[in-house]
C-alpha cells in the first residue's frame, strides 16, 4: 500500500510538560509564555511540532487530565491570549500544536458533571454513566471504579480517578458537544490532537468490557467525519491495547480514523511478567529489539508507527534503555537516538531528551512529588515490601524522572524560572543543561539535529523497508532500511 504524502510522515514531533518546561514569570511552574520565548531553540533543533500536554482549565487532580472546562486555560500556565499567541509564534518558526485531549472522562468539576449530580431528571445526568449498583470493574488508580453519589443513591463510573467520572459516548449529545469543543481548537489553527486513552471510549461497563469495546471503532470514525478528517492534522490514539492487528484498524487511511496510534508493548519488558511496572526485571537487548522490529515489519504498510523511548510518564531513556554513567551517558544517548531514527513512523522526543537528562536517584518517599508514586508506596508497605525496595523501584520507573525541570543553563534555577522551582532539579544540572550543549558541536544535541534533518531530506528513514541483521550477539541490536 502507498500511503498519500503527509507532512507528519517526515516531521519530528517533541512533547511539552508545561509545568517543567519554562517559567515565565516567576512562581515556580512552567507556563505558555515560557513556551513562546524557546520556540527559537525548537526551531533550531528542527522539530516540526510540539505535542503539548493539557492546559485545559483544570483542579490538576490528574495533572490536568482532568478537564474542568476544555475551552479556557489553567490559569497556572496562563490564559486563552497567551495560548493564541504561542499558535501564532509557532506558526511563524514552522512548527505546528499538537493539542493533548481528554474525552473519555471529564473533572468532576466540569458544568456538565456538576449539573449531571443536581437530579436523575437532569438535562445532563445521561453525560455520565451512572447504574443503581457497582460491579467488579477497577479504576486504574486502584479500588473500584464505581463512586456513590449519596444524594441520587446512584454510582457514577471512573476509570481512573474519582474526580474523573467517565462520559457516556452513547449519548449523541455528548458527541456532539466533544465535536463542537474539538472544532473549536481546529480553528484556532491546531496542528492535530493526541487522544488519551481513546480506546475505552466505546466499554460496556455491564459485560466489564473496557478497552476495545465494539463501539469503538465506528465512534472514532464519526469523530473522524465530524472534525478532523476534513482537514490535514495529524492525530495521535493512545492505546495502552493495541498490538500490530487492532493497530491497522486505527492507522489505516483507508478506515478515516487516526494518523498513527502510541503503542507501548516494548515499555513493559524491563518488569516481571504478569506484574506491575514496580516489579523489576533486566532488560533483554533482543528482546527489546524483536518487538520494536515487529511493529516494523507487520505494521508498516498497512498503517502508520509512532516512535518513542519516553514521555512525561515514563522514566528516562538513557537511564532505562542505555548507561547513565558520565562515561557512557552522551554515547547512550546517540545510540538510542540513531537507532529509533531511521525507523519507519513519526519520532517524539521527550522535552530534555536531546540533552541527555537522565533519572534523578531519591532515597527517601518524602522526596517524592507524584501522586501514584506515594499510592504505590503506601500500599506496598502495608503488604509487606522493604522501604530499600520500593526506593529501588521508585528511583527507576517513578514519574517524577521525567517531570523534573528542563535544565536550560548550569547556573541556580537552571535557567528554568527566577523563583523556586515545583518539583526540585536533580544534581546534574551543572553537567547536562542546554546552554553546554549547544555549545559542544559534538553533543547529543546537534545529534538530534542531524536525524530530524536527515529525516525530512531522505524518506527511507520514515517509510522505507526496514530488514532485521543477524549479528550472533544478542546485545547487538542492528537492521537495514532502504
Amino acid at each position: 500500500m502507498t500511503f498519500e504524502k503527509k507532512w507528519w510522515q517526515t516531521a519530528v514531533a517533541y512533547q511539552i510538560y508545561p509545568r517543567s518546561y519554562q517559567d515565565s514569570d516567576g512562581d515556580g511552574i512552567g507556563d505558555i509564555k515560557g513556551i513562546t520565548s524557546r520556540l527559537d531553540y525548537l526551531e533550531k533543533l528542527g522539530i516540526t511540532a510540539i505535542w503539548l500536554r493539557p492546559v485545559y482549565a483544570s483542579p490538576m487532580d490528574d495533572n490536568g487530565y482532568d478537564i474542568s472546562d476544555y475551552e479556557d486555560i489553567a490559569s497556572i500556565f496562563g490564559d486563552m491570549a497567551a495560548m493564541d499567541e504561542l499558535l501564532a509564534e509557532a506558526d511563524k518558526h514552522g512548527i505546528k500544536i499538537i493539542m493533548d485531549l481528554v474525552v473519555n472522562h471529564t473533572s468532576d468539576e466540569h458544568a456538565w458533571f456538576v449539573e449531571a449530580k443536581k437530579s436523575k431528571d437532569n438535562d445532563f445526568r445521561d453525560y455520565y454513566v451512572w447504574r443503581d449498583q457497582p460491579n467488579n470493574l477497577t479504576s486504574a488508580f486502584s479500588g473500584s471504579a464505581w463512586e456513590l453519589d449519596e444524594a441520587s443513591g446512584q454510582y457514577y463510573l471512573h476509570l481512573f480517578s474519582k474526580k474523573q467520572p467517565d462520559l457516556n459516548w452513547e449519548n449523541e449529545k455528548v458527541r456532539q458537544a466533544v465535536y463542537d469543543m474539538m472544532n473549536f481548537w481546529i480553528d484556532k489553527g491546531v496542528g492535530g490532537f493526541r487522544m488519551d486513552v481513546i480506546d475505552l471510549i466505546g466499554k460496556e461497563p455491564e459485560k466489564l468490557i473496557t478497552a476495545d469495546g465494539p463501539t469503538l471503532h465506528p465512534l472514532i470514525q464519526e469523530l473522524n467525519e465530524k472534525t478532523f478528517g476534513a482537514y490535514d492534522l495529524v492525530t495521535v490514539g493512545e492505546t495502552w491495547s493495541a498490538n500490530p492487528e487492532n493497530a491497522q484498524l486505527y492507522s489505516h487511511p483507508d478506515r478515516k480514523e487516526f494518523s498513527m496510534i502510541f503503542q507501548f508493548e516494548h515499555v513493559g519488558l524491563d518488569q516481571q511478567e504478569g506484574k506491575e511496572k514496580w516489579d523489576l526485571a533486566p532488560l533483554d537487548p533482543a528482546r527489546l529489539h524483536n518487538v520494536l522490529s515487529k511493529w516494523q515489519t507487520e505494521l508498516v504498510g498497512k498503517g502508520w508507527n509512532s516512535l518513542f523511548w519516553n514521555n512525561h510518564d515514563l522514566p528516562r531513556a538513557i537511564s532505562r534503555f542505555g548507561d547513565d554513567r558520565p562515561a557512557f551517558r552522551e554515547l547512550s544517548g546517540k545510540m538510542l537516538a540513531i537507532y529509533l531514527h531511521f525507523m519507519s513512523g513519526t519520532p517524539y522526543i521527550y522535552q530534555g531528551e536531546e540533552i541527555g537528562m537522565i533519572n534523578t536517584p531519591i532515597t527517601d518517599i518524602n522526596q517524592a512529588d507524584d501522586v501514584e508514586t506515594h499510592r504505590m508506596y503506601a500500599e506496598r508497605i502495608e503488604n509487606g515490601f522493604t522501604k530499600e525496595e520500593l526506593i529501588t523501584s521508585i528511583k527507576a520507573k517513578g514519574r517524577d524522572n521525567a517531570r523534573r525541570p528542563m535544565q536550560w543553563t548550569g547556573a541556580e534555577g537552571a535557567g528554568f524560572s527566577t523563583g523556586q522551582a515545583w518539583l526540585a532539579f536533580g544534581d546534574t544540572v551543572r553537567d547536562i543543561n542546554v546552554e553546554k550543549a549547544l555549545a559542544d558541536k559534538q553533543s547529543l544535541f546537534y545529534t538530534y539535529q542531524k536525524l530530524i534533518a536527515l529525516r525530512k531530506e531522505y524518506p527511507c528513514m520514515s517509510e522505507g523497508i526496514y530488514e532485521v541483521m543477524e549479528t550472533g550477539n544478542s546485545s547487538v541490536m542492528a537492521y537495514r532500511k532502504y
